[in-house]
């Protein structure tokens, strides 16, 4: 979940619950003091009463209205306490066309009274309609629910739109981030705000990008020279051995101790060209895109390893169709290649080796050992078995020309086969 929605479902979340709470207690408060309200005017009236009987020692007349009863009946002697209660008014209307009296029934609040006249002891109720205050309560309630739902609208837009604009500079500087690139002179540029964490935040990531290219040109400028110094030496050396093999007779222990010396330097050799190529891969010093048609490149390469396919019992086995790419000819050759190469080095006596071009994609698959690779290592360089005479950067190189065509590259292994598939 992004940061602002979180920030908006918790703000939102938090600001209903405290408006709901509010509310009720905005609703009881008005609601107790209306009650209040209405509980002084019983009391005026019972005042009134007591004051009547004072002075007349009789009851007053038993008065009704549209919003007020008050009745009188005997009651046993100090049998009455004085108390107030929600209860519900009586109302009789005259209905005009058929002259006859019905009663409805509506809230009303009710004081409890005892007063003696005439020497008796009488209960007096005093009842008074709420359906007005209930009235007054609802409208209350409805705008308060009304100024909720305003504020509720106020603050979500204020969020979406203010909020968007205040986090503007850290989607700029992600967009930033993700197409970064180590290999080129781009800089971040300073973000458009006046917000200091923003800003702080781009000058720190400014800071590393640049170490981070500092840093990476001086690896690969260690590289190019430490290759190409090498070149020299290893001419020099296989120059020597070759010179040496061809002069004098030597014994056995000799030439077998000359011919891992060789071995030693051709793998140096090797060795030597694929970083220089790595490093010319990494960053795109191989140019010159063509169109290519795939399927006589393949059927090409396979030819060129049948040799080395019937010394080791390899059954071979393509399926393609017409595949035409614009691409470097010799990175695909590279690519090729490299696949191969590791489909054969790591292979069975007598085991085989699937190939299948489609429209969509590469697919080499071969027999080899029973356990799945590490996907997560297989690429990485230098990274190879115990029993591997490869220099371990082939399906590094693989993956790189792969990254720089735009192909995917990835590692499966699928029914006993080692399966990598380069994904157009």
């Amino acid at each position: 979940m992004k940061l602002l929605a979180r920030y908006n479902r918790v703000t939102l979340v938090t600001t209903v619950i405290m408006m709901l709470i509010t509310g009720i207690i905005y609703y009881f408060t008005i609601s107790l003091i209306l009650t209040d309200d209405i509980d002084k005017d019983l009391e005026v009236e019972e005042n009134e009463i007591f004051e009547y009987v004072a002075k007349n020692n009789q009851l007053p007349q038993v008065f009704e209205s549209n919003d007020q009863q008050i009745s009188f009946s005997e009651a046993t002697q100090g049998a009455i306490k004085r108390y107030y209660i929600d209860t519900v008014y009586k109302k009789s209307e005259v209905h005009r066309r058929h002259r006859r009296r019905h009663e409805e029934y509506e809230s009303g609040r009710a004081l409890i009274s005892s007063v003696s006249a005439g020497g008796k002891y009488y209960r007096v109720a005093i009842v008074k309609s709420t359906v007005e205050t209930e009235d007054l309560l609802k409208i209350i309630f409805g705008i308060t629910i009304g100024v909720i739902l305003l504020l509720l609208l106020a603050l979500f837009t204020a969020n979406r739109l203010l909020l968007n604009r205040l986090w503007q500079p850290f989607h700029n500087l992600l967009k930033e981030l993700r197409s970064f690139s180590i290999s080129d002179n781009k800089t971040i540029p300073e973000p458009d705000t006046n917000i200091d964490e923003f800003k702080e935040l781009n000058h720190a990531v400014a800071a590393m990008s640049s170490k981070v290219k500092k840093d990476y040109k001086e690896l690969k400028t260690f590289t190019e020279n430490a290759s190409h110094e090498l070149l020299t030496p290893i001419a020099v050396i296989n120059s020597k051995l070759d010179s040496l093999l061809q002069t004098e007779n030597f014994s056995q222990q000799q030439s077998k101790l000359l011919n891992d010396l060789y071995t030693s330097v051709s793998r140096l050799t090797r060795l030597n060209q694929s970083l220089l190529l790595l490093v010319k891969i990494e960053n795109r010093l191989v140019d010159g895109d063509e169109e290519i048609d795939l399927k006589p490149i393949v059927e090409e390469l396979l030819a060129q390893f049948e040799e080395i396919f019937n010394d080791k019992g390899l059954k071979v086995t393509f399926t393609g169709v017409d595949k035409t790419l614009k691409a470097n000819r010799y990175l695909i050759d590279v690519l090729l290649n490299n696949l191969l190469s590791n489909a054969i080095r790591h292979n069975i006596t007598g085991g085989q080796i699937v190939v299948t071009l489609t429209a969509d994609s590469l697919v080499i698959r071969n027999t080899g050992d029973d356990t799945p690779l590490q996907s997560d290592e297989l690429f990485k360089r230098f990274h190879k078995s115990s029993s591997s005479e490869g220099s371990g950067l082939g399906l590094t190189i693989a993956q790189q020309i792969c990254e720089n065509l735009g192909f995917g590259l990835n590692y499966q292994f699928v029914n006993g086969l080692h399966t990598f598939t380069a994904k157009f």
